[in-house]
């Protein structure tokens, strides 16, 4: 169900006419968008995002920001240099439910997907397990990018370390990973995604590819121990050569704003995003989880959600 948000007396002078201001401001100016690197699933994401908002509603602008995704894109929107950006679902929540300040100023526009976490071998190793790993090399990419941080994550639960229980690679291109599964550098890639291109890139090659996902007793720890991670399955079909469903893990990522980005142009944003839901699967299904009513559940405080979409979703019924 639709989580209940306090009203906030901000939404109360918010007129129509205020949101035509905020799509004109947009339109002139571009909105700033941090999208990620390349090898990532940001910036196929990114690309749908903007030719849908477009689609939907011409009048607002939105300038694409190559980033390196969420380590980039969060001090970038925390120092007002971009006004929207996409940001992994881990990383996220540090920064709405943090344990040391008060939570961050920056707001939600809408999810993108889930993101489900998982390792990728070549289908000719012998690697079928977690425990299998254990002493391999794998690539967790970035060392402080949002994946590799998902994986911490994950591996905490199970009472393992990136670092001490593997022989941990780090990259500086999502594009290097599979690379170096593939040419037998690497044991074993981690990635995230119901069509990551670095999974696609490793399942494509003649030799094929094995998945590697969290057991049900290991899920049931991670979920358990990481209340914000969610049990999510890749249907079969989703990698070349994937005749099975995968269950594992993983979390809600986000399009989140800027400080104080004008309400009106977060109501043009939220308007846009509806109207292509209910248009359907367009844009290659990428925006497939970026419904209201996901939006509203997987959000990471009952008060996260960015003013002028708030204020679009009550005039839908989509809050009371």
């Amino acid at each position: 169900m639709p989580r209940r948000l306090p009203r906030r007396s901000v939404l109360a002078g918010l007129t129509m006419a205020g949101a035509s201001t905020g799509e004109l401001a947009a339109q002139s100016t571009g909105l700033k968008f941090g999208t990620g690197g390349e090898g990532g699933g940001f910036v196929v994401y990114a690309g749908a995002f903007v030719d849908a908002v477009k689609w939907a509603n011409p009048s607002v602008g939105i300038k694409p920001v190559p980033t390196r995704g969420s380590v980039e894109n969060v001090p970038m929107l925390q120092e007002g240099k971009l006004d929207i950006g996409l940001v992994f679902g881990e990383v996220a929540q540090q920064l709405f439910n943090s344990k040391q300040g008060p939570p961050t100023q920056l707001k939600v526009i809408c999810t993108v997907y889930a993101s489900p976490g998982m390792f990728v071998v070549r289908a000719d190793s012998r690697y079928r397990t977690i425990e299998d790993l254990k002493g391999r090399p794998v690539v967790w990419n970035s060392k402080e990018g949002a994946l590799a941080l998902q994986a911490r994550y994950v591996l905490d639960a199970l009472g393992l370390d990136p670092d001490k229980d593997f022989e941990p690679i780090y990259t500086d291109r999502m594009t290097d990973g599979p690379a170096m599964l593939m040419e037998g550098r690497a044991s074993a890639l981690w990635g995230s995604g119901n069509r990551w291109p670095g999974f696609i890139k490793v399942a494509s090659d003649p030799r094929g590819a094995r998945f590697i996902t969290p057991d049900k007793d290991q899920i049931d720890r991670i979920v358990h121990k990481h209340s914000f991670m969610r049990r999510i399955a890749i249907p079969p079909g989703r990698y070349p050569g994937q005749s099975d469903a995968l269950l594992t893990v993983g979390s809600w990522s986000y399009v989140l704003a800027r400080p104080f980005l004008d309400d009106s142009v977060g109501y043009a944003l939220a308007a846009a995003l509806h109207k292509v839901e209910k248009a359907g699967s367009l844009f290659g299904g990428q925006l497939a989880e970026s419904t209201v009513k996901n939006t509203l559940v997987s959000l990471p405080r009952l008060d996260a959600l960015q003013g002028g979409a708030e204020l679009y979703y009550r005039e839908i019924g989509a809050i009371r």
